[in-house]
């Protein structure tokens, strides 16, 4: 007892000594290589430190314990026994330094590998002496546990390749927690010798030697017999050694936020990761030269980001791989369309069936178009959303005011950014904006979520955050909407491509000039993003959201699992069925019989039936329900004019621009009667008729012979003084003033209508055939 407590005074004098000559300079905890994590512990990226190591942080806790049966049974039996030096080892080794002429047994502990390790020594007798001073200055400041874990996160294992997690990423693939017994003992004994134990250069020599541990744990009584003779047969393999690049540009753009982290976790699930890369890679194989693409999936129940592919190619020059497209800055195209209507209806300005106009309209100086140039007249605001039709979306956003519609995005999360600071205008919801694909993503979790949008989060500490972006009402009536898709409908996907148990809402993009192409889904579980593109902005011709974006959405969401975390939402108690009528808007059960034209079950909230939106222009003949008085011949009758017979009569009116849409039965139930001989004219007669000159009406058309050029045929609209809007087929083909000449071209042979319209809402139509050469 006695001559232990002296050589515990002793050893504490001794540390006091050379702490003062020999300072212990322990390697720093903050500085050295960052590894990004996935959220089970996956390696996605690792930065190296300033000396080009990799080294990924661990503890004793965390590794395998058969690998620390196998570094402990072969390195040091007695670690948790001895003081840093293990006497008997030393004179065994030196003992054979003199029988033999060389090292036979190494006499080092672990913890005096560990004092090598941290500080460069020379393998000379003075350097051994410095070896074992400074194993007994770590073992007097430091715990065990804190000596292994030095050696755990510092030891060489070949190449840049520091630590033992490290080591098992790079030639294993797998963690360090996760070793087979044959494993464990080759990277136990990899550190002796990691220039030519390597196990990806030299299998040979990893295998004889990972064989040597395995005998002395089989000798020791540590392993069983059966379980070494098991390990022997299990193959030395190794992948070529790289670092792991998955969702590279998530894990730099974490690294700039914490540059001091070394460990950084992720929501992302390395197995969804790898797969979805790997399907973006095989999707842009057939895409034009220097495409990219985005792809980011997040958890509806808790805005976890599972999948974030910022580009195609990491590090792709020719694609601009370095480029994150999940938070650049792109025009949304069409995308933010769900959200116009949604607000619309939680103002009270439309139900899910009210009636738009899809035809040319000004709206002051701005003409929007359709992306097919072509018009459907009369359309639901369910038809025009799926449909993605810009003229009724800009029709609402004109009535809900493109200010307050940019406000309510913003306060949902979704930041738009203006050309050139300039104010909020008619455009936005066509994409005269710019937006980031992570915004969108987080905007269309609020139709998982009662209305509730949130930013997408990437690490486990960010916040859960909500915003009210639509009420749980327009929220469930959008979705239901998006959800249903009619096959025919414009960018509506292949048949079979996309599983009805998942429930998807979608919906398509496409910014001006073909310079971005969007898809974003919506299922119970998840929300997809997809964006591709050029990441210079260049135009892609014949690329958009329904034929490129699309596909690759829709593959993306098979590949998710269907875990059902949030329950897809049942119906608000707000949100009602209600029969409507067209053209007026109003409830079917108090319509009378002759004004419901159209009959239309709507949703709505809280039962609000808005009506018909009236006509901007105060010229053209007012859509809504007129009671007129005319005679027994059906004669309109004016103020001051009598008849006989005088009656009245109800019309219910469709807004003047869709009539050129209508059927004869419709626009005949319309129309407005005559006025009676005699009777002065009344305000009702603001719209002059317009008739189309120039070719008469049911003409058979013939190119002339040999001739190259398409067949042109100039037209007059007689009667105008305005601006005349020229269809055909129901494609805008241009513009007229008053009886200025307008030459349409007819590519095509068959039958073709041509249709000329005033602001007012006074068309006139032509049919004519063209026969073929």
């Amino acid at each position: 007892m006695r001559a232990l407590l002296v050589g515990g005074v002793l050893l504490v004098v001794a540390t006091v000594v050379l702490d003062r000559i020999f300072p212990l300079r322990l390697p720093p905890t903050d500085t050295g290589s960052t590894v990004v994590l996935a959220r089970d512990g996956t390696p996605l990226r690792a930065f190296a430190d300033t000396d080009g190591v990799w080294r990924y942080p661990t503890s004793s806790r965390q590794v395998s314990p058969l690998y620390l049966q196998a570094l402990l049974s072969y390195e040091d039996r007695w670690f948790f026994k001895h003081p840093g030096v293990n006497p008997y080892a030393l004179l065994r080794g030196v003992g054979g330094v003199f029988r033999y002429g060389h090292m036979v047994s190494g006499g080092s502990t672990l913890t005096m590998q560990v004092a090598r390790i941290i500080e460069p020594i020379p393998h000379t007798a003075g350097g051994k002496c410095i070896q074992l001073f400074r194993a007994l200055q770590l073992e007097a400041h430091l715990t065990k546990m804190q000596i292994l874990d030095l050696y755990l996160n510092h030891a060489p294992f070949g190449g840049p390749i520091q630590g033992v997690e490290a080591a098992s990423w790079a030639y294993l693939g797998k963690s360090a927690s996760q070793l087979s017994h044959a494993e464990a003992a080759m990277l136990a004994v990899l550190p002796q010798a990691p220039s030519v134990l390597r196990p990806d250069r030299h299998a040979d020599a990893a295998r004889r030697a990972r064989d040597k541990v395995l005998d002395r744990m089989q000798s020791l009584g540590v392993w069983s017999p059966a379980i070494t003779t098991d390990a022997r047969i299990e193959p030395v393999t190794a992948r070529s050694l790289r670092s792991p690049l998955d969702a590279a540009l998530l894990a730099e753009r974490l690294h700039q936020q914490q540059p001091e982290a070394r460990r950084i976790v992720t929501t992302v699930d390395a197995s969804m990761q790898r797969a979805v890369e790997d399907k973006v890679s095989e999707y842009l194989a057939r895409l034009p030269p220097r495409t990219s693409a985005a792809v980011l999936v997040v958890d509806n129940a808790t805005l976890e980001a599972r999948v974030y592919v910022g580009t195609a190619a990491f590090a792709d020059p020719q694609r601009l791989g370095h480029v994150d497209m999940v938070r650049a800055p792109r025009s949304p195209g069409s995308t933010l369309k769900p959200f116009l209507y949604g607000l619309a209806m939680d103002d009270g300005l439309v139900t899910s069936e009210s009636l738009l106009v899809d035809a040319p309209q000004s709206f002051g100086s701005y003409r929007p178009a359709n992306f097919d140039q072509s018009f459907a007249g009369p359309v639901s605001v369910a038809e025009a959303l799926q449909r993605s039709l810009n003229v009724p979306a800009v029709d609402v956003l004109d009535r809900l005011g493109p200010n307050r519609f940019v406000a309510r995005l913003a306060n949902g999360g979704v930041e738009l950014d203006m050309v050139g600071g300039a104010a909020p205008n008619l455009s936005v919801v066509l994409g005269g904006a710019s937006t980031r694909l992570e915004s969108l993503v987080g905007a269309y979790t609020a139709f998982a979520k009662n209305g509730l949008a949130g930013a997408p989060r990437y690490t486990l500490q960010a916040p859960l955050q909500r915003r009210r972006l639509l009420s749980p009402e327009a929220a469930w009536i959008i979705r239901e909407i998006l959800s249903n898709n009619p096959a025919n409908v414009e960018g509506a996907p292949l048949e079979g491509s996309s599983d009805a148990h998942q429930s998807l809402a979608w919906k398509t993009g496409t910014s001006y000039g073909y310079r971005d192409a969007w898809a974003i889904g919506v299922t119970d579980d998840w929300t997809i993003g997809v964006w591709i593109g050029r990441p210079d902005g260049t135009p892609s011709p014949g690329q958009y959201g329904a034929v490129t974006a699309l596909p690759l959405m829709f593959g993306v969401s098979r590949m998710l699992p269907v875990t059902h975390a949030l329950a897809h939402a049942s119906r608000p108690m707000g949100v009602r069925a209600i029969d409507v009528c067209w053209p007026l808007g109003d409830a079917a059960a108090s319509t009378p019989s002759g004004q419901c034209r159209q009959r239309r079950t709507a949703w709505t909230i809280n039962g609000v039936l808005p009506p018909t939106f009236a006509e901007r222009d105060l010229t053209a003949w007012s859509s809504g329900a007129s009671t007129l008085r005319v005679d027994n011949q059906n004669r309109r009758l004016s103020a001051t004019c009598h008849g006989k017979g005088e009656h009245q009569v109800s019309l219910a009116r469709w807004p003047a621009l869709s009539v050129p849409w209508l059927d004869a039965d419709d626009a005949a139930a319309s129309s407005l009667p005559p006025l009676a001989p005699g009777c002065l004219p009344d305000s009702l007669d603001v719209v002059s008729p317009i008739r189309i000159a120039g070719v008469a009406d049911g003409a058979v058309l013939r190119q002339a012979p040999n001739s190259a050029n398409a067949l042109r045929v100039t037209l007059q609209a007689m009667g105008a003084s305005s601006d005349v809007q020229w269809l055909l087929d129901g494609r805008l083909q241009g513009t007229s003033t008053g009886r200025a000449d307008m030459v349409i071209t007819l590519l095509q042979p068959g039958d073709h209508q041509v249709t000329a319209l005033t602001r007012e809402g006074a068309y006139a139509r032509i049919a004519l055939h063209v026969t073929a050469r």
